[in-house]
């Protein structure tokens, strides 16, 4: 995306990603500077309390924006895991900023990649891989959750258990 076609927003998060950062929160970051602010909800069935397999995440978009401002930056420097699919890259990691936070972008394959999105989740553990196909950008955190983000709507994501990390 040109700076000089871009609005004030997507200059701001393609300056940003140029610098290795994100807004601190739970957000979906868009190339065109829009914003979903989601929030991570975790539910677990009365009759198996304390039993983190029985859990079942949910992160829900609760808002919207195109113009908006963040108190604080955090790093996306450090990434676990990528992959190039299609003419695209798929790259997920954590901040140890406060704490750790995991994160997985979508971009372009080129020389700048490019961004097309990308997804903070202050309550998610860091993403140690991540795979990329024509549909979806799937990441595995650390805690054996498996993040399936469609593509083109990644604020639909679907979240489950990894079974490869049940005990």
């Amino acid at each position: 995306m040109s700076d000089s076609v871009a609005g004030p927003m997507a200059r701001l998060v393609h300056r940003r990603w140029r610098d290795r950062e994100a807004p601190d929160g739970d957000f979906i970051v868009f190339a065109d500077g829009s914003l979903r602010v989601m929030d991570l909800l975790r539910a677990q069935p009365p009759d198996r309390p304390g039993d983190p397999w029985a859990e079942s995440w949910h992160w829900l978009e609760i808002l919207r924006a195109t113009e908006w401002s963040t108190d604080d930056w955090v790093e996306v420097e450090s990434t676990r895991a990528t992959h190039v699919h299609g003419g695209s890259r798929a790259s997920a990691g954590e901040s140890a900023h406060h704490g750790s936070i995991g994160w997985v972008a979508l971009m372009r394959d080129d020389e700048e990649s490019t961004l097309e999105w990308l997804a903070v989740s202050r309550w998610s553990d860091p993403f140690h891989h991540v795979t990329l196909d024509d549909a979806a950008v799937t990441a595995v955190s650390t805690a054996g959750r498996v993040w399936t983000f469609p593509r083109d709507a990644p604020q639909n994501v679907e979240i489950a258990v990894d079974p490869g990390a049940r005990p």
